[in-house]
């Protein structure tokens, strides 16, 4: 009735003739089924008319293109493939648990099979500053004149000089002596020989003035970065030790991250893991580069959570139930608690520990969901007892009553836009009728 009230005041302004709540009705009533049956064929035309109109217009509001779109204007496509990602799913039992707890991942201790050999000797290299003294048992010999006269120390030091690009230092009477690749006592017997013909009893002593190889570097996220050389067996130098040398680092322990380059092999582990598990602070090596960043290990969380997103971890390590609570926890009126899920990569021989058959996947690495369910009281405990890593996903799936909801609710949309239509062409063809003729559906 609103809308004929409406048409009722158009009328009196165009018109200037009134009309009251009885003829309202009377002019409803006088609506027959032919008309009703026209403005249903117009509305079945008019809207799906409109819809392919919308569906091609530029002005409607859009973040991109439509996916039809993308695919249409393509100059080519690739053929589809029935082809899938493999994956195993492996139910969170305390076993399982108890597997991943003993299993340590691979970190320095497993990149470099050396890991408890600390350098034994420091060879010479290309640039070191070398010292050479030589020592005669008695005067008259080779480097000691005979009006000299026997006293203690009997020796001639050589003037400190660099190891050329030849990898060869210079003793006079010796020659070209080849250093670089060398221990110093094979340098320095090498010398002995050359010259113990003509000199009395020689003894050599060769030692480096200035360390320029066999250097370690510290760079990155530390107070002071630093080149220092190499320690022999006996300072017994581990990563940590040549950390503290450039000053420590910078942020916060469990968001700093350890990367050894040593040779055409790197490895990177958490900080801490160099502090809560020994195993990874190995000794370092000549020529080890050890680069120090600050990153902070994440996780992401989908489905039926509180919020769904990328979450920092904010400590060294956090569990499961510590990240799904991160998360906002479950969504109580969406969420199936029996249906929580960990996606992560496994080591094949963690895998195999998990009792998944690997000869199914290729590669070293195998995809791994894990399962657990919530609704059980010890989900929780067993939650508690596995440990995040740096990118893990997790995933909380919808209950199946939630989709018999949003099946519904689009039921109900549809059939809300579709009597909204049948109003809004009704009222717009009386409308259109009572301004065209001035009394309209009133006659």
């Amino acid at each position: 009735m609103h809308i004929w009230r409406t048409v009722c005041r158009l009328r009196e302004q165009h018109s200037g003739i009134a009309c009251s709540e009885a003829y309202l009705a009377i002019t409803i009533q006088r609506m027959d089924g032919a008309r009703i049956m026209s403005i249903w064929k117009f509305a079945r035309i008019a809207f799906p008319l409109a819809a392919i109109a919308l569906g091609g217009c530029t002005w409607v509001p859009g973040s991109g293109p439509y996916g039809h779109q993308v695919k249409m204007n393509a100059d080519a496509i690739a053929p589809e493939t029935d082809s899938k990602l493999q994956y195993a799913v492996v139910k969170l039992t305390p076993e399982t648990v108890s597997a991943l707890a003993r299993f340590e991942p691979r970190g320095l201790s497993g990149a470099f099979p050396d890991k408890y050999v600390p350098p034994a000797k420091i060879k010479f290299g290309v640039g070191d500053v070398v010292s050479v003294t030589i020592f005669e048992a008695a005067a008259g010999g080779l480097f000691i004149p005979t009006e000299a006269g026997v006293r203690p120390g009997n020796f001639v030091t050589i003037p400190d000089q660099t190891v050329d690009n030849d990898g060869n230092i210079s003793v006079p009477y010796a020659g070209l002596v080849k250093a670089s690749g060398r221990y110093n006592g094979e340098i320095q017997q090498d010398i002995v020989n050359r010259i113990k013909n003509r000199a009395i009893e020689p003894q050599v002593v060769v030692s480096l003035s200035q360390q320029r190889t066999s250097l370690i570097s510290v760079f990155g996220e530390v107070n002071t970065p630093n080149r220092f050389p190499a320690a022999a067996y006996g300072a017994q130098d581990r990563v940590t030790d040549a950390i503290t040398r450039a000053g420590g680092i910078k942020g916060q322990g469990f968001e700093t991250w350890v990367m050894l380059q040593r040779g055409n092999k790197r490895a990177t582990v958490p900080f801490a893991n160099l502090i809560y598990e020994a195993s990874n602070n190995i000794y370092v090596q000549p020529g080890d580069r050890i680069y120090v960043y600050r990153e902070q290990q994440k996780f992401l969380a989908f489905g039926a959570t509180g919020t769904q997103g990328e979450f920092n971890f904010d400590a060294w390590r956090i569990n499961l139930a510590e990240a799904v609570g991160k998360a906002g926890g479950l969504v109580d009126n969406q969420a199936d608690p029996g249906s929580v899920f960990l996606y992560r990569l496994e080591p094949r021989e963690l895998a195999v520990q998990l009792g998944v058959d690997v000869s199914k996947f290729t590669g070293e690495l195998i995809p791994v969901i894990f399962s657990t369910s919530f609704r059980a009281p010890g989900g929780y405990f067993l939650a508690t007892n596995v440990q995040m890593r740096n990118q893990d996903v997790v995933f909380v799936a919808n209950a199946e009553s939630v989709d018999v909801r949003k099946f519904t609710a689009s039921i109900d949309s549809i059939m809300n836009t579709v009597n909204n239509g049948m109003i809004l062409t009704n009222n717009g063809y009386a409308l259109y009728n009572t301004v065209r003729t001035g009394t309209g559906a009133f006659q």
